[in-house]
């Protein structure tokens, strides 16, 4: 093969992959918003998924001024 062909090969498969991560991922983010709705807003999500930690300053319930 042509050093032009492999490259071409290389880049559609790369492209597959990519394809194929976002598809899943897009499907993940469809399931875990069905089931949130399905519990209700209510529900926090630390009940919901307690395996996942929350990232950043989340804060649950009233914030008092410092």
């Amino acid at each position: 093969m042509k050093k032009k062909d492999n490259i071409t090969f290389i880049l559609a498969a790369i492209a597959a992959v990519a394809v194929t991560l976002y598809i899943i991922r897009q499907q993940n983010t469809k399931k875990i918003l069905a089931q949130v709705a399905n519990e209700g807003y209510e529900t926090a999500a630390d009940i919901l998924f307690p395996g996942k930690k929350a990232r950043g300053k989340l804060h649950y319930g009233p914030v008092l001024p410092k």
